[in-house]
């Protein structure tokens, strides 16, 4: 089972305007509205590709019964604790005159330490050895960035694997804990070691420190370029299959929870990492947050190079 938490989720509401521009009236061409967060993305994706996962977190307000229903129509199960606010709506505008996408985000709503101390319990009480839980996106106001590390601490007695794919504070402090798998983008990457990194090497050698520390595996998003992988299996370079772009929105979460899913039945992890970056890229090709096709992702597997490093 794969278990996510999704402390700030949102509806995303993703609208098509050509040649957007600020100061002036802009018209939407398209609109469409899907149940967001990263953790409710990476659910999606396991769903998508047949796996078995729970959505866990904070849901409130009419978003959030929109979010729940979406979720019910999917047959993705979750166990959200409701809140008196509001679940945040967040707005992405994808310019198709010229591919750009602007997101603007809200805050979300405010979580006090009571509903924190049930959710955590509600973790603890579900996650077993087998389980993989993922611990992902921004943090909700009344939240302080040492969650995921507290979390981490936690779950550590349920010897399940612990992913975090967060940034900022919550990333930083949530390494100290030493979490099953990060994987931070290269700017999150140099904000970590505080320099700029130029090569794979550098790259490598930096993913390497954080992997020597006690993280078993450390995959560093390079966007279009693929990503790193460093473990103690070994180092490898994965280079994704050419796509046509129409979205970039969830293609991380989308590899956070392919690979998480190959893992948890068994996969290496050469073979693992080249499925996940393959339903990644995938994700890229669907508008708006819409996520990978299971059926589309394996006619594309041949198409990944992965180059042991």
């Amino acid at each position: 089972m794969i278990i996510t938490v999704t402390l700030n989720p949102a509806v995303d509401k993703t609208t098509y305007i050509e040649g957007f521009n600020t100061g002036v009236v802009n018209r939407v061409k398209e609109l469409r509205k899907d149940a967001g967060g990263k953790g409710i993305n990476v659910s999606k994706v396991v769903n998508k590709l047949g796996g078995s996962t729970v959505a866990l977190g904070f849901l409130g307000g009419t978003p959030g019964e929109f979010i729940k229903e979406e979720l019910d129509r999917f047959d993705i199960a979750e166990d959200f604790i409701w809140l008196r606010e509001a679940t945040r709506t967040n707005l992405k505008i994808v310019d198709t005159t010229n591919g750009v996408e602007t997101e603007v985000n809200e805050l979300g709503a405010k979580v006090n330490k009571e509903q924190l101390n049930r959710l955590e319990e509600q973790i603890l009480a579900k996650a077993d050895s087998q389980d993989s839980v993922v611990l992902t996106g921004s943090l909700p106001p009344g939240v302080d960035d040492d969650i995921y590390a507290e979390l981490i601490k936690k779950l550590d007695a349920t010897d399940c694997k612990v992913f975090l794919d967060a940034s900022g504070g919550s990333l930083r402090k949530g390494i100290a804990s030493n979490p099953y798998l990060i994987k931070p983008n290269l700017a999150e990457l140099e904000a970590l070691v505080e320099r700029k990194l130029n090569t794979i090497e550098e790259i490598s050698q930096a993913a390497e420190k954080l992997q020597q520390q006690g993280i078993e595996l450390v995959v560093i998003s390079l966007g279009a370029k693929g990503s790193l992988v460093v473990s103690q299996a070994g180092n490898f370079k994965v280079t994704p299959p050419a796509v046509e772009a129409s979205s970039t929105i969830g293609a991380g979460d989308t590899l956070v929870g392919a690979l998480a899913l190959q893992l948890e039945t068994g996969k290496s992890l050469e073979e693992a990492i080249r499925y996940a970056t393959v339903a990644s890229a995938n994700s890229v090709t669907k508008s708006g947050t819409q996520l990978c096709n299971k059926e589309e992702v394996e006619k594309l597997l041949d198409q990944v190079e992965v180059v042991e490093i």
